[in-house]
């Protein structure tokens, strides 16, 4: 049997503790749960390791990040060093060696160059060593400026064909507002309002924020990888991201039909609430690959919002699909039973009248 691919990248602020040290027992839980994953569901995992330049810019006492470019370099290479010492003893005490994999942009520009990426990381799997991969920003004052290791841990998803990308940083995933908003735990399409929903970090050691980590899914998901954003500060447990059971955000991979998107029903989250539908919705979902309209709702249960998961139930009472609603429950509310027309004259800022549309549907296994 093919093991599946697990990219896994790891955020600065989940990896360092401040002052150029590691959180050691952050990256041995980690360590566990790779191994966990290998022994027990064939399962490959690449680390993609952030917090280089800001565990260097801890051991030389800088409290913020340096313009000179030079000085970055010296940071990164100080901390590339303190980076793979500690995953070294992360991987040492569940017998895995980890393997050192410094790349650029340039080694996915280059056909030849990224199929010898491809390969390497090949031969470490198969000789039961992780790898590490990291930007190789010590000699390179483009992936310094620019880099994050988000988009780099997308690039690694599409070459290596892997069916899931899990970033894991201080963040719990795509909220609705930055500070005062709630958890979106599924994003069946990266629209122009989800990524007004992402913002930059103001951390002085971190390159990247919401906004790349939202970038980083369109490329990964474009290529056919699932992404689950989540937060690594609380004991992560990996097998329960694979299981469904961590909080997060889920985003299925791009472009799929409604027979492949059946094998995502697993990732959709816990429904927030039940729409009741009538025959012909019922028909249309399940014989039709329609999308649910107003006009076929019956009944509402629950308090949920706009993009949270919610059940299809039929009038025998049989759940029959899950999908993630265009509208909150309130809303449902006042236009069910009501057609397209009628919904699009009562929120003219809308542009489409669909409840869920049929993309963002999945029947019930």
């Amino acid at each position: 049997m093919n093991s599946r691919i697990i990219v896994l990248k790891l955020g600065t602020g989940i990896l360092s503790a401040g002052s150029g040290r590691i959180h050691q027992e952050r990256l041995n839980t980690i360590a566990e749960g790779i191994q966990i994953l290998r022994e027990k569901e064939n399962t490959q995992t690449i680390i993609v390791s952030s917090g280089a330049v800001g565990l260097g810019m801890g051991k030389l006492g800088l409290s913020e990040r340096p313009t000179e470019l030079s000085e970055l370099r010296a940071c990164a290479a100080i901390g590339q060093c303190c980076l793979m010492n500690a995953w070294t003893n992360a991987f040492e005490r569940v017998g895995l060696l980890p393997g050192q994999v410094l790349l650029t942009r340039e080694d996915f520009d280059d056909n030849l160059r990224s199929q010898k990426v491809k390969e390497t990381l090949n031969s470490l799997s198969r000789n039961q060593i992780i790898p590490v991969v990291n930007e190789n920003d010590s000699v390179s004052d483009e992936e310094i400026k620019f880099g994050d290791n988000d988009v780099l841990s997308a690039l690694l998803s599409s070459l290596t064909n892997a069916q899931l990308l899990v970033i894991l940083s201080t963040a719990k995933g795509l909220m609705t507002h930055p500070t005062k908003g709630e958890l979106i735990p599924f994003v069946a399409e990266i629209t122009p309002a989800i990524e007004e929903m992402a913002k930059g970090t103001t951390s002085v050691t971190a390159v990247g924020g919401m906004s790349t980590k939202i970038e980083a899914a369109k490329i990964a998901t474009k290529s056919g990888c699932a992404v689950f954003i989540g937060s690594g500060e609380s004991k992560t447990d990996l097998s329960s991201i694979i299981a469904n059971d961590a909080e997060g955000t889920f985003f299925p991979p791009h472009g799929l039909d409604l027979n492949q998107r059946k094998k995502w029903l697993a990732f959709f989250p816990k429904p927030k609430g039940n729409i009741h539908v009538d025959d012909g919705a019922s028909v249309a979902i399940l014989d039709n690959g329609g999308s649910l309209l107003a006009s076929g709702i019956t009944q509402i249960d629950g308090s949920f919002n706009k993009a949270d998961v919610v059940s299809l139930i039929n009038l025998q009472g049989e759940t029959i699909a899950r999908g993630v609603s265009r509208f909150d429950s309130d809303e449902l509310l006042s236009i069910k039973g009501m057609n397209n027309q009628e919904i699009l004259e009562k929120f003219p800022g809308k542009t489409r009248a669909e409840v869920i549309h049929r993309d963002h549907l999945a029947p019930h296994l």
